[in-house]
């Protein structure tokens, strides 16, 4: 009878030994940084009005442009009927005017890089905020980033949740629906089995 009790609680030993662990089960999704990026409608603003901007600087310089190269054709036509020395003091204005041209166009670029890029940096910090904040809401343990400097090497499409990211991120720009973030169960299409 002591066998019996002795291999029953061995037999019960090995058993709780046996027992596997419990695995859970995460949550995961990605989005295409570029993609979001190229719709996410404030980003879009900061685009256009960041090419608007230099257009307007370009026809600026355009006009300072043509305005320079009718007096060098001036200066070509008047070289030898006003003599040596205007001929000279004129070149050099002229060659100053075009250098102070360039000058401006380099500055008016590096002015609208440096902008650019400060605004675009601010709008990725927000975008990366609203990602996490996102991702707590939502449920998940880890959203990737494609793009660029993708942290993906591969994801079923069915991951993909930058549509969604995009609409609530517009939503909010915007001041859309109050409620941007999709319903619990149709986060991610991926975890419905």
């Amino acid at each position: 009878m002591k066998k019996i009790v002795v291999m029953a609680a061995i037999a019960v030993a090995a058993a709780a030994c046996n027992k596997a662990p419990e695995v859970k089960e995460f949550k995961t999704a990605y989005i295409d940084t570029i993609k979001l990026m190229e719709e996410y409608e404030e980003a879009k603003e900061m685009q256009d009005k960041f090419k608007t901007k230099g257009e307007v600087k370009g026809r600026e310089l355009e006009v300072e442009a043509r305005k320079l190269d009718a007096e060098k054709k001036a200066f070509q036509q008047n070289a030898m009927a006003k003599g040596q020395v205007w001929a000279q003091q004129k070149y050099a204005e002229l060659q100053q005017r075009t250098q102070q041209l360039a000058y401006a166009e380099q500055a008016i670029t590096q002015q609208l890089q440096a902008e650019g890029g400060s605004k675009r940096d601010s709008i990725v910090e927000k975008v990366r905020g609203f990602i996490k904040e996102y991702g707590k809401k939502q449920g998940y343990d880890y959203i990737y980033g494609t793009g660029d400097a993708a942290t993906v090497l591969y994801a079923k499409d069915s991951y993909d949740i930058t549509k969604e990211v995009v609409k609530a991120l517009n939503e909010k720009y915007t001041g859309g629906a109050k409620n941007t973030a999709p319903k619990k169960e149709e986060a991610n299409p991926a975890e419905k089995k």
